[in-house]
């Protein structure tokens, strides 16, 4: 069971795809929310969730403060299943918008004009290196300055080709099978 950890929907049961996604553990949430509140990055941060299978990530976000989520999910189902999670969170007295874009990651930030403060990227464990620096090239033109990006694969998985977007690690941690890396825009 998937379920808001924290914040004014704490509690909340999520659903998720009953294939094709791998929603992150609670345990792993729990463990990146508190070092993101620790460090600042979630009052009032513009979200964008990316490849964002059930949406636990910007929906958790918005629970704990922040000013938007823009979830974006390739599969209809997934997308459908978002606005469904999403309306639960509202219900719950979550005010703050979550826009939901059934959408290729890459096209969809391409296109976009929007800004983010704080983006994640969780793709499935089989996209290519290649189709991940494609989405992190797109995603570098739309960050804040002092944007945070954190993007979640396989503990096997390469790191993220950071440089190659114009953003620099920070740091990464790893949580079982997974690794979290964190990444901002390269300093001037």
């Amino acid at each position: 069971m998937t379920r808001i950890i924290s914040g004014r929907a704490g509690g909340t049961v999520l659903d998720v795809p009953p294939k094709g996604t791998r929603p992150t553990s609670d345990r792993v949430r729990e463990s990146l929310f508190g070092a993101l509140e620790s460090a600042g990055l979630l009052d009032d941060a513009r979200v964008a969730d990316l490849f964002a299978g059930s949406g636990a990530l910007g929906l958790e976000s918005l629970s704990r403060g922040a000013a938007s989520a823009d979830l974006v999910e390739l599969s209809a189902p997934a997308a459908a299943l978002i606005r469904k999670n999403a309306e639960r969170v509202k219900t719950a007295g979550v005010t703050a918008p979550a826009r939901v874009h059934k959408a290729n990651v890459t096209t969809f930030l391409s296109a976009s004009v929007l800004e983010w403060d704080l983006v994640f990227l969780d793709p499935p464990y089989d996209l290519a290196d290649d189709e991940l620096t494609k989405a992190l090239v797109a995603l570098a033109p739309r960050l804040h300055p002092d944007a945070t990006v954190i993007v979640e694969r396989a503990k096997r998985s390469a790191a993220p080709e950071w440089a190659a977007a114009g953003l620099e690690a920070e740091r990464d941690r790893a949580y079982g099978d997974t690794t979290m890396w964190w990444g901002r825009p390269q300093s001037v």
